[in-house]
């Protein structure tokens, strides 16, 4: 049984902007702290390097479908 869920562009658009509003975040608060004299914990560069591969393996175009 082959049953594919029908494409939802509006799923897709909130998956790009929760990752986008991960990444700002993410340097806005390392930016922070480094203006603080705080060191930028790991995690926080973690964060922002996952959504920044979230976003590049979202929007990539996909070799399948090359012309």
């Amino acid at each position: 049984m082959n049953t594919r869920l029908p494409h939802d562009v509006w799923v897709y658009r909130m998956v790009v902007a929760a990752l986008g509003l991960a990444v700002l975040a993410s340097l806005i608060g390392a930016i922070v702290l480094a203006m603080d004299g705080h060191p930028t914990p790991e995690s926080l560069i973690a964060l922002g390097s996952a959504a920044v591969g979230g976003l590049a393996g979202l929007l990539a175009p996909s070799p399948l479908h090359r012309r």
